[in-house]
């Protein structure tokens, strides 16, 4: 961990973080005239499912969905064709954010559960048709910055030992920067799920993400200066963006609750909640002062789907159970017959085994 820090905080991370942010500048515009938007949701998912199935990176799935997102918002395409462009899209991204012997074969593809279930074989001329014609699409280009190339630059310093908790010195770093990292992989996360995300510069998004994590996990001030130096954003830049994934989080935690009080109708088991939701604009409405003691509770049951996560797009929204036609409903269903992954593209109750953070004093 220290000689990580240390990377973080040398030049070569610094001239990176600056390369990247030149870059986002010049990056492809984007208009959201797909004719298949309200589907992108369900592809988002379904790059993402296959994603953690092989265990890529944040950053190759990121690059990927980006890369649906462009390709779509330039093409027509049919629903059956754009199985084969999600995961061609996938296939790319990982050969340029993974090592090669990470890259997903074509063999173990389509050995997929989902992809019988989607009437879909994958051959070798079919993908390297596809993986031509997206290549050709972005012109041979495929550094092509997201949220997730920056997150880690952000989180070196997002938590320092002269930060506050709930009005406390925090006495446990390294719990709290474990907390930290997690949450703010689940506002990624979040940002994937809308294309109104896309709006945003990616360091913008991430920057964003962690502000929001800070708030969740009631550390003060929100928005330090260290962060506001390095990102370059002030609170008034993030707000936009930060009040979305409060949203799309308080969103999560409704829901999780209302799947607590069914299973504790039918006599399941549940694990005791820490205290109710403090609402969006409780977040937004003081960031650098003391929060409201109730912590919200992120610990999701294993297949749950929030009904929408921004109240200002759910238009885009209507296939977030994935679309209505024939080969698609086994999206929910196994990848494999040995591995059970949910048909969630992020699953919180996978990374907060407790239900909400808890820090020694």
């Amino acid at each position: 961990m220290e000689l990580e820090d240390q990377w973080w905080k040398g030049q070569l991370a610094a001239d990176m973080y600056q390369a990247l942010r030149y870059k986002e500048l010049k990056l492809p515009s984007y208009k959201g005239q797909s004719p298949q938007l309200n589907l992108r949701r369900y592809f988002a998912d379904l790059i993402a499912i296959v994603s953690n199935r092989f265990r890529l990176c944040p950053a190759a799935r990121h690059l990927a969905v980006y890369l649906l997102d462009l390709f779509m918002d330039r093409y027509d395409v049919t629903v059956q064709q754009l199985h084969m462009v999600s995961l061609s899209c996938l296939l790319l991204a990982s050969k340029f954010e993974e090592r090669e012997d990470r890259v997903p074969k074509l063999e173990t593809l389509n050995s997929l559960a989902c992809m019988s279930s989607m009437n879909l074989v994958l051959t070798k001329q079919g993908l390297l048709h596809m993986e031509l014609l997206l290549l050709e699409t972005f012109q041979w280009n495929l550094y092509l910055p997201t949220a997730a190339h920056f997150i880690e630059y952000y989180l070196s310093i997002a938590v320092h030992e002269g930060d506050l908790h709930d009005g406390w010195p925090i006495t446990c770093l390294e719990k709290t920067k474990i907390y930290m990292a997690k949450y703010a992989d689940y506002f990624l996360e979040v940002s994937l799920q809308d294309h109104v995300f896309l709006c945003f510069a990616p360091s913008l998004v991430a920057a964003a993400c962690a502000s929001a994590s800070r708030l969740i996990l009631h550390l003060s001030p929100t928005w330090p200066p260290r962060l506001q130096r390095l990102t370059g954003y002030t609170w008034d830049n993030l707000v936009p963006c930060a009040e979305k994934l409060l949203i799309a989080h308080d969103s999560d935690v409704k829901e999780a609750s209302k799947q607590k009080c069914q299973q504790q109708q039918q006599g399941q088991t549940v694990y005791p909640s820490s205290g109710q939701t403090a609402t969006v604009s409780q977040y937004l409405q003081r960031p650098s002062v003391e929060y409201p003691q109730q912590v919200p509770q992120p610990g999701l049951a294993p297949n749950h789907r929030p009904s929408s996560y921004l109240s200002c797009s759910t238009a885009s929204l209507q296939a977030a159970n994935g679309p209505q036609h024939g080969n698609t409903q086994a999206i929910s269903a196994s990848l494999d017959p040995k591995t059970n992954i949910p048909n969630r593209a992020y699953q919180v109750s996978m990374h907060y085994p407790c239900a909400a953070p808890c820090f020694d004093r």
